[in-house]
């Protein structure tokens, strides 16, 4: 990780897509590419909220997510580990410089990311189908999240996610699932047109 992490940009990006290739054909020769799914009743029960109808597996992921965000975001701006993490991302050599050790710093960064794709994979797996490729679309999905909340921030990410799946589920109901998607990534276009920075990000 240190020698491509040190290389060129382009060396990062194609080493993770790389990486992204083996970890997806290394499932399919472990579980198939066969679809599966967790027994309904993992958790069960189904919240009305004045006639919206909330799955609790779906409601235990929002929670959970909306916990692990706002924890994350206190790291980030309250602790000295956090600061050190941003500086790193901000300016490896001037981080180096004030005594960080970026190495190490990268490191945990990997550990968080991969602790925190594997925690919401967990979450989701409750009720959505499971299978080597289904990152994809999510993965598509989560960049347009990041990408308009702001880059490095996590408040705009939460307001984003949020807004994102407002539209998904209104244009779903007003003009079918096969849409909800398409005008997604129309309306990020524009905005991003718009405001480059994204909500929260700056210029």
């Amino acid at each position: 990780i240190r020698a491509i992490m040190r290389g060129p940009m382009i060396a990062q990006i194609l080493s993770t897509f790389g990486l992204a290739l083996l970890l997806r054909y290394l499932a399919f020769w472990l579980f198939s590419a066969n679809f599966k799914t967790l027994p309904e009743d993992l958790i069960p029960g189904v919240l009305n909220l004045g006639g919206i109808l909330i799955g609790m597996p779906q409601l235990v992921a929002g929670m959970a997510a909306l916990a692990l965000t706002l924890g994350m975001h206190l790291v980030l701006t309250r602790t000295a580990l956090g600061s050190q993490l941003l500086a790193v991302a901000e300016d490896r050599q001037a981080a180096t410089l004030m005594g960080i050790r970026p190495d190490r710093m990268q490191a945990l960064a990997w550990g968080v990311s991969a602790a925190g794709a594997g925690i919401a994979g967990a979450l989701i797996a409750t009720f959505y189908y499971i299978v080597p490729t289904v990152g994809e679309s999510l993965a598509l999905i989560a960049f347009v999240v990041v990408a308009f909340g702001g880059f490095g921030s996590v408040p705009g990410a939460l307001a984003a996610g949020l807004i994102i799946g407002v539209i998904q589920s209104v244009s779903a109901y007003w003009f079918g699932p096969v849409y909800k998607d398409v005008i997604v990534y129309a309306l990020f276009v524009a905005i991003l047109w718009i405001r480059p920075q994204g909500l929260m990000g700056k210029v």
